[in-house]
Order: structure tokens, then sequence, then C-alpha cells
């Protein structure tokens, strides 16, 4: 067993520490990484709303089921091999920690590529499926186009900064991640407006700024004083590895998988409810409501190595107490959304566009989306929480209850009666309803592992 020669690269405090203290240490950095990463979501959209117009927003939100699909792959490796790895580390199996790695790497390369090259060769017909018009088919092409180029770039960039905070290093995977947000915040101004580029502009920065990211990763894991690092005798696929990891990263594979079909529902209904300006308002609340969920999923992300490692070691009592304090913290942030959506919705969409039709189906939109957010931050973490400590079985079924059991039933049907209102009723429906099974399956386990 190879045992690095500096014992603080070793993450044991995972075991020994307090709960609390962990949760904090390994969180507050995740969140601010989770925050910022999708703030630069938004500072797209706030540039390309302001600097191309308010179609260009449509365009957008045309391209987020492919973009959901792309990411649907990138979460399967990347979160089923930071969850094997925390296991790894829990047990002390260190050389097998150096296998998930490479593992990491080569499925991302492999994956990407593949992507890309399906993608681009059917973009068009894609698109139009997706719900893109003559009018937005331009903007959403134009856009995709040079995130494809990119896409290998992406999936190794998110997978292996997965593994940095597994490995013990939040703070390190936060700065990668503020890196991103720094860089694409300062190229898509000069981009779209000093050089003209339009939504390309915006595509251009985003890839830009991950592969600097990137390279700044690829680094952390090129260090030799690292326990987790790049070793040449392990450079080769682990049939029970890869097998492992994406039996596990299945969660987040059918979760943004069935995000992309939900997507993709909610175009086509908004499309012929509301036209393309309904479309934008969804990419507006999208972005809004995508802000608060990844102040969640950094929240999970900091429970995940506490988690995994203390189940890995079998430490139940530590197991449940992070899960206790987690649920607790989620439960604050989405009410704090709720607030927001219901009490301040114009002056948030104001930030994306100065179209007055366009704020006012994006401030209903909002308001309607955000009705039952208090209890939203709980689903989130019990569906995280099974995903972190392996029972794959589980997470995969929390993964497709809220949006393929209940969502998308209610948007087949609620449209009928209700028009756009209907798309925006389904959204609050389903997340209640999901909300009340993780309570009843989370209930179940709690009792069973007394």
């Amino acid at each position: 067993m190879e045992i690095s020669d500096k014992k603080e690269n070793i993450p044991s405090e995972l075991g020994t520490e307090p709960i609390g203290k962990l949760l904090l240490k390994y969180a507050v950095p995740a969140i601010i990484a989770m925050t910022a990463s999708s703030l630069y979501n938004i500072v797209d959209s706030i540039f390309i709303g302001q600097g191309v117009g308010p179609y260009a927003i449509s365009g957008l939100a045309i391209t987020f089921p492919l973009m959901n699909l792309s990411a649907a792959f990138g979460a399967m490796v990347g979160v089923g091999g930071s969850t094997i790895l925390s296991i790894y580390l829990g047990q002390k199996k260190y050389n097998l920690a150096k296998k998930v790695l490479t593992n990491v790497v080569g499925l991302n390369v492999v994956l990407g590529i593949l992507f890309m090259l399906l993608s681009l060769i059917f973009l068009n017909p894609i698109l139009y499926f997706f719900g893109a018009s003559e009018t937005t088919i331009s903007y959403a092409r134009e856009y995709m186009q040079i995130i494809l180029i990119g896409n290998v770039i992406t999936h190794l960039y998110l997978g292996l900064n997965s593994l940095v905070r597994a490995s013990g290093h939040p703070k390190k995977a936060m700065v990668a991640t503020f890196l991103t947000v720094i860089l694409n915040t300062a190229l898509d101004p000069l981009f779209i407006f000093t050089f003209d580029m339009g939504i390309s502009g915006a595509a251009w920065a985003t890839v830009i700024s991950q592969f600097i990211s990137l390279i700044w990763v690829l680094r952390i894991f090129s260090n030799k004083n690292e326990v987790v690092r790049f070793d040449g005798k392990y450079i080769s696929f682990d049939k029970k590895i890869i097998r492992r990891s994406l039996s596990i990263g299945l969660s987040p594979f059918l979760m943004n998988f069935a995000a992309c079909f939900v997507v993709i529902i909610i175009n086509q209904s908004l499309k012929e409810h509301g036209g393309d300006l309904a479309i934008g308002a969804y990419g507006i609340v999208n972005r809004v409501v995508f802000l608060i969920i990844m102040v969640v999923m950094g929240l999970n992300q900091g429970m995940q190595p506490i988690a995994g490692y203390n189940f890995g070691g079998g430490d139940m009592t530590r197991v449940k107490h992070v899960l206790r304090l987690t649920i607790y913290a989620a439960t604050i942030i989405t009410t704090c959304g709720f607030l927001v959506g219901e009490l301040l919705p114009t002056f948030v969409v104001s930030a994306f566009t100065t179209d007055n039709e366009l704020i006012r189906l994006a401030s209903q939109g909002l308001r309607i989306t955000v009705l039952v957010f208090p209890i939203v931050g709980f689903q989130m973490v019990v569906s995280n929480f099974f995903q972190c400590i392996g029972m794959a079985g589980k997470a995969i079924f929390f993964s497709l209850s809220r949006q393929v059991l209940f969502l998308i039933p209610g948007l087949i049907i609620f449209p009928t009666f209700f028009g756009t209102t209907g798309v925006w009723m389904s959204m609050p429906i389903s997340d209640a309803i999901a909300s009340i099974v993780a309570a009843i399956m989370l209930w179940d386990f709690i009792r069973k592992t007394r």
C-alpha cells in the first residue's frame, strides 16, 4: 500500500474532526464555487440579452437540453468517480484512488469526443426538435457549435474538479471554479461588445475560461506530494472501477438526461402556447432558479466526501449527523430563494433584458416556479445522500421520480387547460410530490440503520 510522505495530504480528518466543522470546511468552498459557476452562466445570459437582444436569450434557452445532455455524461463520470474516490480513501486504498483518477480522465475524453461528433453532425435537426424557430435557430446554432468544439475540455474540467474536492482539497476546487468565472466575466464583454462577436463571443469566453482552469486542475494532480496524483503505473482502464463509477454516476446522468427531456417538452409547450418570448422567459427563470439549486448542490458536494468516507469506514453515526446538518442548511437556502422569487421577481428579471413583455412573462413564471422551494432543499439532499454512500438504486429512483414520474405528466396535462401558466404550475407540483416520496424513503433508511 502506497502512502504519501506528507500525512496532511491524506484526508483522515473526515473520520475524526467534528461534523459541523468539516461540513463548513468542505461545503463553504463548494457553495462559493457552485454559486460562482452559476453566476457565470447568468453573466452569459445578461450580456447576451443586453448586447444581442431578447431573441438571442430565446436561442440560448433552446440550447439548454443539449447542454444538459452533455453535462449528464460529464456528471456520470465525475460524480461516480469522486464517490468511489472518497470511499477508497476512507478504506485507505490509496493505489485504487490513483486508478480512479486515470479512469475518470480516460472516460471523459472518450465520451466527450463521441458526444461532440454526434451532436455537430445532427445539430440543426436537434435544435429544431428542442423548440427552435426560424427566428432563434441561428442564435442557438452559432452558440452550440463553439460549445461543442470545447466539449472535451468541459467534461475534463468538471470531472477533475469533483475529484480535487473529494481528495481533500475543497479550497483548490473553489479556486479553479473562481478562475473560470473571473475569466468568463472578463472575456464576455470583450468578445461581445469590443470585438462585436455576438453570441459566439459568449461561447468562446466559456470554452477559453474552462480550458485555463483545466490546466490549473491538471497541475494539482501532477504534484508528487499528493496521495491522489497521476502515476504512470495506473494509466489503464480498470473494468471494475469503470463499472462501479458508471453505476453510481448513473443517478446524476439520468437526472440530467431527464432534465434534457423535460426542457424539450417545456420549450415545445411554451412555443405552442406563448411563442419565442415565452421560451426566453423560461431561459431567464431557469438561470435564476439554477443559481439557488447550485448553492444546494455545493452544499451536497461538501457533504459527499464526509458521508462517503465515514460510510466506507463504517461509522453510521457520523454519516447520519452530516445528513441532518446538510438538510437544515439546504432548507434555509431554498427558503431564501423562495422569498426572493416571490417578493422581488421583476427586479431580478430586469437584469437580463429591457423588453417589457419578456420581463412580465419571466416575473410571472418565477413566482410560480418557486412556490414550494422551502421543501426542495430537503428533497435534493436526500437524493444526493444515497448517491454519496453508493446506494445507486435509491439514487436512480430519486433522479427519475421528480422529473419523469411527476413533472412530465404535469407538463402534458396542465398546459392543455391553463396554457403557459400550466407549464409553470407543473414544476412546484412535481417538487412537492417528490419531497413527500423523499421523506418516506429517508424514514425507511433511518429505521433500518438504527
